[in-house]
């Protein structure tokens, strides 16, 4: 059972707005850095039901410095092994043949990255969070937020107010609390919808994931699951998109099987396909008074890495280590704190919206000596392993 929130108003070294996977993951680790901390959403927060018998179409390729991160928080090794699938190999396809392959023998790794399921992280997650004495409070509606010199307050819906030195936006790309903060940031529409299902495959995927650039502009990754089964996201142009969520189960199992030259034999669908619009987000600032944004409130980048989960945890891993190394300075929203938080994640996360988007770009005109240039490029990284090894590393970690 989840303890009974606080009723009262409360001052908190830190408040977190928003229970996403990054969210659950940073409350705990400043609760064990000597920080009191409060935990909000707008939806309940509690676990999600269990059912062994289905599989979560929404599911997230944890990297191994993530994974490290999880573990410190309590959650990765809490994690049930029938429900994670290590990527041991992966293998990029371009739109005119060119391939570029990675092994996690060959970069000195267990897994290049695992897939996990949303619901299994946050069913993990949780629990830490309740045992690091983190105060929760969910299911009620934000209404404002109010700053002074020494600290901000989060007022509810229903008359409770929360105060913290520093406020925390962890609350997706549409942030009410980056809104709330008045900074201003504009998503920018790839013009696809990625397409999200899972399949049982005829053959078996021996732990390898697969991508293809597609010649409409689109990218679609097939990412193993345990046994023989698969995820796949397919980031296609909207209309497809469309049309491809229209679909009978059936018949999409047919076109994407179709799609990645039928690798894994015949699919058979597991989950209905979901659908949701790809954006670019870029933030003018991820910190403002006792304010600091984490997670897809801080950025959006094209799925076609898997890093935007990583990313966030990226931010939530800095932050923590910013306010346990504070030594002398007791307020964790002072400026000096965030400024130092801003600057650290301030290249990794332009150097991977950098990489994304621009591959975005580089597959998505169709002229064809663009077609020829980008394939050849391709072919010639895949013959140099040690750019390949430079080009991943910022993945890994």
């Amino acid at each position: 059972m989840m303890p009974a929130a606080p009723a009262a108003t409360a001052a908190y070294d830190v408040v977190i707005a928003g229970a996403g996977l990054v969210g659950l993951a940073l409350a705990p680790t400043l609760a064990r850095a000597g920080l009191r901390v409060a935990l909000a959403d707008r939806a309940p927060v509690v676990a999600p039901p269990a059912d062994p018998a289905t599989w979560d179409a929404r599911i997230y390729a944890i990297s191994p410095g993530s994974a490290a991160f999880l573990r410190a928080a309590g959650a990765w090794q809490a994690l049930p092994c029938d429900r994670v699938c290590a990527i041991e190999s992966m293998r990029v396809e371009g739109d005119a043949g060119a391939t570029l392959a990675f092994s996690a023998y060959e970069m000195g790794e267990r897994a290049l990255a695992w897939i996990v399921e949303e619901r299994a992280l946050k069913a993990a997650l949780l629990p830490a969070v309740h045992a690091a004495g983190v105060d929760v409070f969910g299911g009620v509606a934000f209404e404002a937020l109010a700053w002074l010199p020494e600290a901000a307050t989060l007022h509810f819906a229903d008359g409770r107010a929360i105060a913290g030195r520093l406020i925390v936006g962890a609350d997706g790309a549409q942030s009410w609390v980056r809104n709330a903060a008045g900074i201003a940031a504009v998503p920018r529409g790839y013009g696809q919808t990625a397409v999200v299902a899972n399949f049982e495959c005829e053959l078996p995927h021996h732990g390898r994931a697969t991508q293809w650039f597609r010649g409409d502009g689109g990218v679609l990754a097939w990412l193993p699951l345990p046994g023989r089964r698969i995820s796949i996201v397919w980031s296609a142009p909207d209309a497809l998109a469309a049309e491809l969520l229209a679909l009978p189960v059936a018949e999409l199992a047919r076109r994407v099987a179709a799609a990645g030259g039928h690798a894994l034999g015949t699919l058979v669908p597991l989950t209905p396909a979901g659908g949701f619009p790809l954006q670019f987000l870029r933030v003018p600032t991820s910190v403002a008074q006792r304010l600091a944004l984490v997670g897809d409130a801080a950025h959006g980048v094209h799925p076609l890495a898997g890093q935007g989960v990583n990313l966030g945890f990226g931010d939530a891993q800095v932050l923590a280590a910013v306010l346990a190394e504070r030594g002398p300075v007791a307020d964790a929203g002072a400026a000096l704190l965030l400024e130092r938080y801003a600057r650290r994640r301030a290249e990794p996360v332009r150097a991977m919206q950098a990489v994304t988007d621009g591959l975005v770009r580089l597959f998505g005109p169709p002229a064809p000596w663009m077609r020829a240039l980008r394939n050849a490029g391709m072919s010639a990284v895949d013959r140099l392993p040690r750019l390949k090894r430079a080009l991943a590393q910022p993945a890994l970690r």
